[in-house]
């Protein structure tokens, strides 16, 4: 059997109404987060730093502010949006319904991908009321936000499978990716960090994704794009086939 193109654009159009309808805790609430980081840590405080890697402060931390909202929206989402159907059960009705595994991804990570992708331009859009920037290399900075926002909705999708309660779906975004960001070189260049803890911080995967975001803004970076790239289409790929283990076996699925 092809690819059933109706059944993936069928869950794809539920899951995104779904995100609409919740707009505000989807959307403007992490606007208005991000907005507040930018007034405290842009204007209150950057003003007062100086250029980092001969970049504005303000300008600086547009990238690790937006990877920190895109890792846990992409996540949360994904994570809510598969977690949902086995909390009240319909879960049976999409595993008897004619679509496999690649349906069933295109549609779930496919609308909190294109979710973050909104969520994504919106904080951009914002950050000019706060500071002037220049994209640098504004199509490998679309390809590289669209590739993070795939791989964490995956690894979003996975967690919502994991979860048996709403206490679990929300240790992982908030207790160790929230972290993992503000410690990846959001607020700062890991060049800044006196010895080991330079070192130290490069154990850090989120901040390869900080890195080679920024590089793709700016041209400078803490570490190689083709590293941040090749760790990120590592995670895809381990993500891509920890799901399809589970879709073969029914693990949480069926139980």
């Amino acid at each position: 059997m092809g690819f059933n193109l109706r059944g993936a654009w069928s869950i794809y159009q539920r899951e995104l109404m779904r995100a609409f309808r919740t707009a505000f805790q989807s959307v403007i609430a992490p606007v208005l987060t991000t907005s507040l980081y930018f007034i405290v840590f842009g204007s209150a405080i950057g003003s007062r730093m100086e250029p980092i890697q001969s970049i504005e402060y303000a300008a600086f931390i547009i990238p690790g502010l937006l990877m920190l909202t895109l890792l846990g929206e992409t996540t949360s989402n994904s994570s809510f949006g598969i977690y949902m159907p086995r909390f009240t059960g319909t879960i049976y009705e999409l595993l008897s319904a004619p679509v496999g595994v690649a349906e069933t991804l295109v549609g779930f990570v496919g609308a909190a991908a294109t979710k973050s992708l909104i969520l994504a331009a919106i904080i951009l859009a914002t950050a000019t009321l706060f500071v002037d920037y220049e994209i640098k290399y504004p199509l490998l900075a679309i390809g590289f936000i669209v590739l993070v926002a795939a791989s964490f909705s995956l690894f979003g999708f996975i967690l919502g499978i994991w979860a048996d309660s709403f206490e679990k779906l929300g240790i992982i975004p908030v207790l160790i990716l929230t972290p993992l960001t503000f410690l990846g070189g959001t607020f700062y260049s890991l060049d800044m960090l006196p010895d080991p803890w330079d070192k130290i911080a490069l154990a850090n995967p989120i901040a390869f994704l900080v890195s080679g975001l920024r590089w793709t803004f700016y041209g400078t970076s803490d570490v190689s794009i083709g590293i941040s790239l090749g760790l990120t289409l590592g995670f895809l790929a381990v993500c891509t086939a920890i799901i399809a283990f589970i879709f073969k076996t029914g693990w949480r699925l069926r139980e």
